[in-house]
């Protein structure tokens, strides 16, 4: 080798775990000063890496340390040390195109305490079977791993890195497995389940449910991205289904516990295909909860915002459309509000009322319930004939010579399986002890007594939620009259139905005193 004045130690480990749970890089780094110190050089700089890069050197942070290194002091000549021809690279072509740059354009050479370096042509021949013979050995290993990892996802088993709300334990025989981590599980399951019944209408509104959770994860400005979001919604493996089409696994039942249904997950992603993703407003403000959703009698939605007086600021109600009478006039937030509560305090039903559509809704339930074994056979018959148009189309795929006939098929055998996978799953929750009436819809009888309760929470989300489970759209405002008529969603219309006939009923039937004699006064 020809005199040189420094040398670089160049270290590098296939994965940042094996840098952090070993010490792969120092083993190296002893290994290649102490052939430093052999030949008599120094050793200037110690770059390492912590990934493959995929054969691609200038995917490494630290390769590309030595070669600005090198770039930086081209009056000097280096030996760039390494301790197997296996960390330089993996693969023949960047191997060899490493080698060339190193040596024409910095005039470097390279050296191993593990490797003899001949500068012939039976010493480059020796180089490049010993090069290609480590590439030979990583893509059988790469071969290995992905036909263990098929085989896995084919029996159900996820492979992938755990999603948010899940964290992977080793279990015995069956080795690791997805388990809901918590609180994490919790927050994605409110978001996924908020979404698919539309009490977040966007996923701007899934977003800011999840940052108003201290304990979701974030990014390093503590923020909770968009695509994340996207992401979380699009994902198979929240309904407990695992997949690998870049393996050729089609959808299937995982061995891991859903946070969703397989119905939720099928209701979130009709959404995502029927409606666009609303834009999250730059200026949203829990200060002004009824802003987009009461709108001006010009028909425009009123804005809000705070506008400073001589001594502090005050909240205000306006609208902006410039055609409008009303234009730039403003209205006290507490009057809007106020006037507001009274209309939710006037949708809250009498309690007799409210007694007997109780009573109707359990009998209605308990004949749902009765009905259950009928829905059972059906849904069974339903996977017998999702079965047989299965079969069907792979004797199709078979016999087809088209390639777009044949992928139209494959489409629909996963579209038939993964409605296999809905139904299978409402025959499991057919087949388990049935609720009673009391247990299964206690929140949304507590909330149809007193919808007033939850427009009071201190969460704008639950205020929200208030807006749009009593109302089937938005409300006008007059500034003479007030509200005008409200829409009410269907179960308030409902109970206004019975509120008429069972109050006429009351007064036709019964005096002012009552049916029991009339109490004395104390």
């Amino acid at each position: 080798m020809k005199p040189v004045h420094a040398a670089i130690v160049y270290c590098r480990v296939s994965s940042k775990k094996q840098e952090l749970d070993g010490d792969g890089n120092g083993s190296q780094e002893h290994l290649c000063r102490n052939h430093a110190a052999k030949l008599g050089v120094p050793v200037e700089a110690v770059y390492t890496d912590s990934k493959s890069g995929f054969g691609d050197y200038m995917e490494r942070p630290g390769m590309v340390g030595v070669l600005r290194h090198l770039k930086a002091n081209r009056l000097k000549r280096y030996v760039v040390i390494f301790d197997d021809l296996k960390r330089f690279a993996r693969r023949t072509r960047f191997y060899w195109e490493l080698r060339d740059r190193l040596a024409e354009d910095f005039g470097a050479v390279v050296d191993s305490p593990n490797f003899r370096f001949e500068d012939s042509p039976e010493g480059r021949h020796h180089e490049t079977i010993t090069v290609a013979g480590g590439e030979l050995e990583r893509e059988q290993l790469r071969r290995q791993a992905i036909q263990k990892m098929t085989a896995r996802v084919e029996r159900g088993y996820a492979v992938t890195a755990a999603p948010v709300g899940y964290e992977y334990r080793s279990v015995k025989r069956s080795g690791r497995i997805l388990f809901p981590k918590e609180p994490e599980a919790s927050i994605v399951r409110e978001a996924l389940e908020g979404y698919a019944c539309g009490r977040f209408e966007s996923q701007a509104e899934v977003q800011r449910f999840l940052e108003s959770r201290p304990e979701f994860p974030r990014d390093r400005k503590g923020r909770v991205h968009n695509p994340r979001v996207t992401e979380m919604l699009k994902r198979p493996i929240y309904a407990g289904l695992v997949s690998a089409p870049y393996w050729n696994v089609s959808l299937r039942k995982g061995v891991h516990e859903g946070l969703i249904s397989v119905e939720t997950f099928n209701m979130i992603q009709d959404r995502l295909v029927g409606k666009k993703r609303a834009p999250a407003r730059a200026d949203f403000n829990p200060d002004f909860p009824l802003r987009g959703f009461v709108a001006c009698t010009c028909g425009t939605m009123l804005t809000a915002g705070w506008t400073k007086g001589r001594d502090r600021h005050y909240p205000y109600y306006f609208c902006y459309n410039r055609a409008c009478t009303h234009y730039g006039r403003s209205i006290k937030r507490d009057a809007l509000e106020g006037k507001f509560a009274v209309l939710m305090e006037s949708v809250q039903p009498p309690a007799g009322v409210f007694r007997a559509a109780r009573h109707m809704f359990e009998d209605a339930w308990n004949a749902r319930i009765a009905a259950s074994d009928t829905d059972a056979k059906a849904m069974q018959t339903s996977l017998l004939s999702a079965d047989r148009q299965i079969q069907q189309l792979l004797d199709r795929v078979v016999d087809t010579e088209s390639a777009a006939v044949a992928k139209a098929y494959e489409e629909r055998i996963e579209g038939l399986q993964a409605e296999k996978l809905a139904i299978a799953e409402k025959l499991q929750r057919v087949d388990k002890p049935k609720l009673n009436f009391e247990s299964a819809v206690r929140t949304a009888m507590n909330f149809l007594e007193n919808p007033m309760k939850l427009w009071s929470s201190d969460r704008i989300e639950q205020k929200r939620l208030a807006l749009r489970l009593t109302f089937a759209q938005h409300l006008e405002f007059d500034r003479e009259t007030g509200f005008r008529t409200a829409h009410l969603s269907l179960p308030f219309k409902a109970l206004a139905a019975i509120s008429e006939p069972f109050l006429g009923s009351i007064q036709g039937m019964v005096g002012a005193a009552g049916i029991e004699p009339a109490t004395p006064p104390v």
